[in-house]
């Protein structure tokens, strides 16, 4: 094999506030040949997910930090050109945990194989990747929404966002979005079909929520927390869900995340605030899968992917998550 060199981005310490390009160490190295075992795999596209902020600190969570000096962790999509392990060939289209580098070396722990001739490759990080699981499940396991009841999505133009509201209308229900910026409300409504929407850059929330719920809201699917979490829960109808899926705006805080005051609106409404993570629900994902891809077969489940170009914008690229620069799935291309 030619030798080949690997672009990568190292943790180098763990960010204070927002992350920066001073926190990561990008250096080239040679790529090593697969030892028995493993593979190398291509890296194609890379998601990029607010949750990679939360895998910067130390603490205990739902996963294991990214220790420094290791490459900074990113699922993604790419194609298998060695291999020495028995389920993957060359040639071959997986998705896994790949890192924020142009290759791949080591165990395929986690990792499946995809086919690029059923759907753009980007797609299998957005509606057929952890995306769309996570959208899938934290609305229909969490939320558990009824045909009529009020839906609503902060977060709603985000990767995450965009498709529980649209399984939500396939539910039956009436979906609310928040988002920011007139061009992502409009395609909240004109494109996605959602029933209304609220801009939290132009409009205050709660008058917003007002006008657009005035009957109260059944399931709050939470993406970002704060201030709109609070403004939500003074609203929650009796027997309300709220699902617990992010909380972006607390994500680079230098002090202490800002809990919801409002929380004895769960005690009087009798209402439920519950958290997600979405490998709990792993073993049913081929299932979960199988059904999204129908709906996008369809048309009744639209995908957008924001594809930038350049391994080496990583840290600012990020950072796009958290401005709300991003429109649809962030994904890196190398």
């Amino acid at each position: 094999m030619t030798a080949l060199n690997n672009r990568r981005f190292l943790l180098a310490k763990r960010p204070v506030g927002a992350v920066t390009r001073d926190d990561f160490t990008f250096e080239q190295v040679p790529v090593e040949e697969p030892a028995d075992g493993q593979v190398l795999v291509k890296n194609l596209y890379l998601s990029l997910d607010p949750a990679m902020r939360g895998w910067m600190n130390e603490g205990k969570s739902y996963i294991p930090p990214v220790a420094l000096g290791e490459v900074m962790r990113a699922l993604g999509v790419g194609e298998v050109i060695a291999s020495k392990h028995p389920d993957f060939a060359v040639g071959d289209y997986v998705n896994g945990a790949l890192g924020v580098q142009d290759y791949f070396v080591g165990a395929p722990k986690g990792f499946y194989t995809i086919d690029p001739r059923l759907a753009p490759l980007p797609r299998y990080l957005s509606a057929l990747g952890m995306t769309g699981m996570t959208a899938y499940f934290a609305l229909l396991d969490v939320g558990a929404p009824k045909a009529g009841e009020t839906v609503v999505i902060s977060g709603a133009a985000g990767a995450v966002g965009s498709i529980a509201g649209q399984i939500a209308k396939i539910k039956g229900c009436r979906v609310v979005g928040i988002a920011g910026g007139q061009d992502k409300c409009r395609y909240l409504v004109d494109e996605l079909g959602f029933d209304g929407v609220i801009d939290y850059k132009a409009e205050n929330v709660l008058e917003g929520l007002k006008r657009e719920c005035p009957k109260g809201v059944d399931i709050y699917f939470d993406n970002v927390g704060g201030d709109i979490l609070d403004a939500v829960l003074s609203r929650l109808n009796f027997k309300a869900r709220v699902v617990i899926c992010g909380a972006i705006s607390q994500y680079n805080n230098k002090q202490a995340v800002k809990g919801p005051a409002n929380y004895l609106s769960l005690l009087v409404n009798r209402a439920r605030m519950e958290g997600f993570v979405v490998m709990d629900h792993a073993p049913q994902f081929a299932a979960a899968g199988q059904e999204i891809a129908g709906w996008l077969a369809t048309g009744r489940l639209k995908s957008r992917e924001d594809v930038v170009e350049g391994l080496e914008t990583f840290p600012e690229t990020l950072l796009k998550l958290f401005s709300g620069e991003n429109f649809g799935k962030l994904v890196l291309k190398p």
